[in-house]
């Protein structure tokens, strides 16, 4: 079993979603991002708490080979990875960036439709465009802040 599938099944298996894993040039320090979709203000401390200790053991029992072990939530800017992202996130903005162009642009934003035929759609500035997964490089959301007015200062 490979690191990201001993991942995978660890976060799975306490009820959190594996969104991304990245390990540094390298791969001493082993960044590991979850969720978990039914929290309505998303994972905190103690679930990244939980998740490292969990995660720290497994890795020792199955000799993988790393100095630092970081967890923590996905962020405000939640990149976008896997199908279901992609349908789950449908209405958010978002920012693309592509690996080969497409009409000679490789980053584009818009508002996210969802997948369809196996391609990620976009309504984008130029009318609705639909990139093939492979093609991703890099999806985004963009933050909302909701802000409120009192007077002139934000509250």
């Amino acid at each position: 079993m490979d690191v990201h599938e001993l991942l995978e099944t660890t976060v799975t298996g306490l009820g959190y979603e594996l969104v991304d894993v990245e390990r540094s040039p390298r791969g001493r320090v082993l960044r590991v991002f979850i969720d978990k979709p039914e929290k309505p203000r998303g994972v905190d401390i103690d679930d990244c708490a939980l998740v490292s200790n969990q995660l720290s053991r497994v890795l020792t029992v199955e000799n993988v080979d790393y100095d630092r072990l970081e967890v923590s939530s996905p962020g405000i800017d939640r990149p976008l990875k896997k199908e279901a992202d992609f349908q789950r996130f449908a209405g958010s903005e978002i920012t693309v960036k592509l690996r080969l162009p497409v009409n000679g642009r490789r980053n584009f934003s818009g508002v996210l439709l969802g997948m369809r035929d196996g391609q990620v759609c976009v309504q984008a500035e130029m009318g609705e465009m639909a990139f093939e997964l492979a093609n991703l490089d890099k999806v985004r959301v963009v933050p909302k802040f909701d802000t409120m007015k009192s007077g002139e200062k934000l509250v």
